[in-house]
């Protein structure tokens, strides 16, 4: 009998210590954060912007700060449907497909230097006058994700026929394609526009078109695979970061994320016609 008991607190003994030891393993496992950006082919700079910030956020979280750009919306939508990305510094449109679709939370709002706005810009000597005019035309746009470059000017463009869409994968081939005729008009981000028409030399645009509501701020947005304490702690780590890294990355920490329910709104229109957008003719009916 004595015998029998020796051998069952042996095991349970073992138990507890092979328990203990799975616990200290996965305890000694650091924990690693993705961070997402949209780079537009600099993903060096991106990189050189987010070296003080990761280190902060790593000593605070204690965790591996992985800095992830990519070089357009696409590839941004596939790693947010993935929700390979823990934090995303995301453009308007962007931010509320995360929100909207896959549970990303807005926590904080971008920097901005100015309202935004979303524009078709045609060559100077262009003939056309009015958006009307675009009909049986070839437009560039940019790439799904983008509120200035794909949803708002889709929005706008609802009830024409357009010869075809081409999308660029910058904001800066969008005008260079318009610059070379491929394009009639292209939609860009006014502040899009005076960067880049800059860079192009003597080029010269004329707006065609100007959208009468103000584009929301980008947003810093955080996963929801995230466990809600973990959460709180990030957005209080970010709250409290000093201000020369804040100035880094491009975050307002003492403002209310934005709203964006007209982004969704304006989304869900266009979602309803992308299936036609690369037929030719494209009708945005």
């Amino acid at each position: 009998m004595s015998s029998q008991l020796s051998r069952r607190l042996f095991i349970l003994q073992m138990l507890l210590f092979i328990t203990a030891c799975a616990g200290e393993e996965t305890s000694n496992q650091q924990l690693e954060l993705v961070i997402g950006v949209i780079s537009y082919g600099e993903g060096k700079q991106a990189l050189e912007r987010f070296v003080r910030f990761r280190r902060y956020l790593g000593e605070k979280t204690r965790a591996f700060i992985q800095l992830e750009p990519t070089f357009n919306e696409n590839i941004a939508i596939e790693r947010i449907q993935r929700r390979a990305w823990s934090l995303v510094f995301a453009p308007a449109g962007l931010a509320a497909i995360a929100s909207a679709n896959y549970q990303y939370l807005p926590i904080f709002p971008l920097q901005v230097e100015s309202t935004s706005r979303a524009i078709l810009v045609v060559r100077k000597d262009s003939p056309l006058r009015q958006l009307k005019d675009l009909q049986n035309k070839i437009v560039a746009l940019g790439l799904q994700g983008s509120a200035t470059g794909y949803y708002i000017p889709l929005y706008n463009l609802y009830g024409l026929t357009l010869a075809e869409i081409l999308f660029a994968p910058t904001p800066k081939t969008v005008l260079e394609w318009v610059v070379q005729g491929k394009a009639a008009a292209g939609a860009i981000s006014l502040e899009e526009f005076n960067l880049y028409r800059r860079k192009l030399g003597a080029a010269e645009f004329r707006i065609l078109f100007s959208d009468s509501q103000s584009v929301p701020p980008g947003a810093v947005l955080i996963g929801s695979n995230i466990e809600k304490n973990r959460q709180e702690r990030i957005r209080n780590y970010l709250k409290d970061a000093p201000p020369n890294l804040i100035q880094d990355v491009g975050y307002v920490p003492n403002a209310e994320a934005p709203n964006y329910q007209y982004m969704i709104s304006v989304v869900k229109r266009v979602t309803s016609i992308a299936a036609r957008l690369n037929s030719k003719p494209v009708r945005l009916f």
